[in-house]
């Protein structure tokens, strides 16, 4: 099951709210982030809007969230522009040509005509800054954004902002590199009296205890008080780290060629994919087995689990690693469906609960019916402790979406 803290909520919405009356911008929920709109309610009011990656995204916004909507997407198409004209504010567009096939009919729109409507480009300062080439949008041949050489002479007529996103879970110093980079290469279009956006995008780690909201104050201010323009972030996972949690279950436990195996009802690849891909390793807590006697673990005090990443499962045992250690795998067919090894502190048996942290974001956005295997339920945390359950799955969820 997974399971979102409203209170952890509401405590992130208010901070990201804080840094962005202090630094006088424009805040929005990145939906590719977390979209779970039946929490939308407790977070609105704090944030100005959503930003969407496409027309489903920004429908999701319109009907759910009420609020300013950016839709940016790496292409559109006819119907897509023909929808989204109709209730979007910003349209950011990802390549020239885009724009160029789309112009004309975005311009004659009766909402871009009465100013309802704004236009923008996608930049990209080809400046990298994170460690993660899969999340890089500037490394070489990147399809994400404009280059400044792409730029030179481009007819900019109805255009009002620029957009950039280059960062993905990182700290204040790499914006200010980017802006440097952005100031460098685009600094003369941002001065155009046309331009009246900047969106610098996501990947703010904003609440995070140590981000330097102080030092991000300063740089949007510096960025306003330079173009004269207004400025718009998007954080995703900033909005909803640490609020949510995957609740799996033990379902067997076995050795092989000496390692410990344990199986959940969980699986990395079809309901953690970021496990994968980034690779990220989610903290893990071990909760008692239902009706376990012998006191094995405290439900209400969960034991952590210790990550071994970067060992393989024979060096951690060599280098005194507790006995009790495990790689931990989902139930699919995929060989790779591993989310790793970690030592507990006690034998794991079938039954046991594990608790995996921080699993709101980019998380349950992605999550697949991938081998039949059965989706994890949704719920939410009230701030009285009381559970919600906000949806199910069944066997016709998985049939159903093939057919």
């Amino acid at each position: 099951m997974f399971v979102i803290s409203i209170a952890a909520l509401k405590r992130n919405a208010r901070i990201l709210r804080g840094a962005a009356d202090d630094a006088g911008c424009r805040i929005v929920l990145a939906l590719k982030g977390f979209a779970c709109w039946k929490a939308f309610r407790h977070i609105r009011d704090e944030l100005d809007g959503c930003c969407a990656s496409g027309l489903w995204e920004a429908m999701l916004a319109r009907d759910h969230f009420g609020k300013h909507i950016i839709t940016y997407s790496p292409a559109y198409d006819e119907h897509d522009i023909g929808e989204l004209c109709g209730f979007t504010d910003h349209l950011d567009f990802n390549s020239l040509g885009q724009w160029c096939r789309f112009r004309d009919d975005v311009m004659a729109h009766p909402r871009f005509t009465s100013g309802a409507l704004q236009c923008g480009l996608r930049i990209n300062p080809e400046c990298s800054t994170g460690a993660t080439p899969l999340y890089d949008p500037c490394v070489a041949g990147s399809r994400l954004g404009i280059t400044a050489a792409q730029l030179e002479d481009a007819d900019l007529a109805g255009i009002s902002g620029l957009h950039f996103h280059t960062l993905c879970e990182q700290g204040a110093d790499a914006l200010e590199t980017t802006l440097d980079a952005v100031g460098r290469k685009f600094g003369h279009l941002l001065r155009l009296p046309q331009i009246t956006y900047l969106n610098m995008g996501g990947g703010h780690w904003i609440t995070k205890p140590d981000y330097d909201r102080d030092r991000l104050v300063r740089l949007v201010k510096q960025a306003k008080a330079a173009y004269d323009v207004e400025v718009w972030l998007e954080p995703g996972e900033a909005a909803a780290v640490h609020t949510g949690v995957l609740r799996a279950r033990v379902m067997d436990v076995f050795e092989s060629s000496g390692h410990r195996l344990a199986i959940l009802d969980v699986s990395a690849t079809a309901h953690m994919p970021d496990v994968l891909e980034m690779p990220y390793r989610p903290q893990v807590h071990l909760v008692c087995a239902e009706g376990d006697p012998a006191g094995h673990g405290d439900a209400a005090a969960p034991q952590p689990a210790a990550r071994l990443a970067g060992e393989s499962y024979p060096q951690a045992l060599a280098a005194g690693a507790t006995p009790f250690t495990y790689r931990l795998g989902g139930p699919t067919c995929l060989a790779g469906d591993v989310i790793g090894d970690y030592a507990f502190p006690r034998a794991l048996t079938p039954g046991d609960m594990l608790v995996f942290d921080d699993m709101a974001h980019y998380t349950m956005v992605k999550t697949t019916t991938f081998n039949g295997v059965k989706h994890p339920a949704i719920a939410l945390q009230h701030e009285d402790g009381r559970l919600e359950v906000l949806r199910e799955f069944t066997y016709t969820d998985f049939r159903d979406r093939l057919s």
